[in-house]
């Protein structure tokens, strides 16, 4: 295999869903024995969408995966928010701790459904808005 160039793996990232991303983030640390800094979801930053009726909310492609209770495994679903934002441990916490909040904001329907699948299965109550 040739070696990539800084362009062309940016090019490879640009191709990932966040949680694919977020795996890749975790496995470099791992490997290397670092730790990356944690960015507080970048899609923040996104326009909302204007209030535009019931059409607008049948086309909507932009959403926040907000954290309405962590359940009984808390732990469990402070792992999952972890593993989706490259939070720290500390922040991760502080995130479940303060529910409702949002995890994902500005994420595609197959990754906030995604998101929202993994926070379920560890015990957490999750809406998408």
């Amino acid at each position: 295999m040739a070696k990539m160039s800084t362009d062309d793996l940016i090019e490879a990232f640009k191709e990932l869903s966040l949680i694919e991303l977020s795996e890749f983030v975790k496995k470099f640390e791992e490997v290397f024995e670092v730790t990356a800094a944690a960015p507080v979801a970048a899609a923040a930053a996104a326009p909302a969408a204007g209030d535009g009726g019931g059409e607008v909310a049948e086309e909507q492609d932009s959403f926040d995966v907000v954290l309405e209770a962590a359940g009984d495994k808390k732990i469990q679903v402070i792992k999952e928010v972890r593993a989706l934002t490259s939070l720290g441990l500390g922040e991760a916490k502080a995130l479940v701790d303060g529910a409702p909040s949002a995890v994902l904001e500005g994420a595609n329907k197959e990754t906030a459904e995604k998101a929202k699948e993994q926070i379920e299965s560890a015990g957490g109550t999750v809406t998408l808005k």
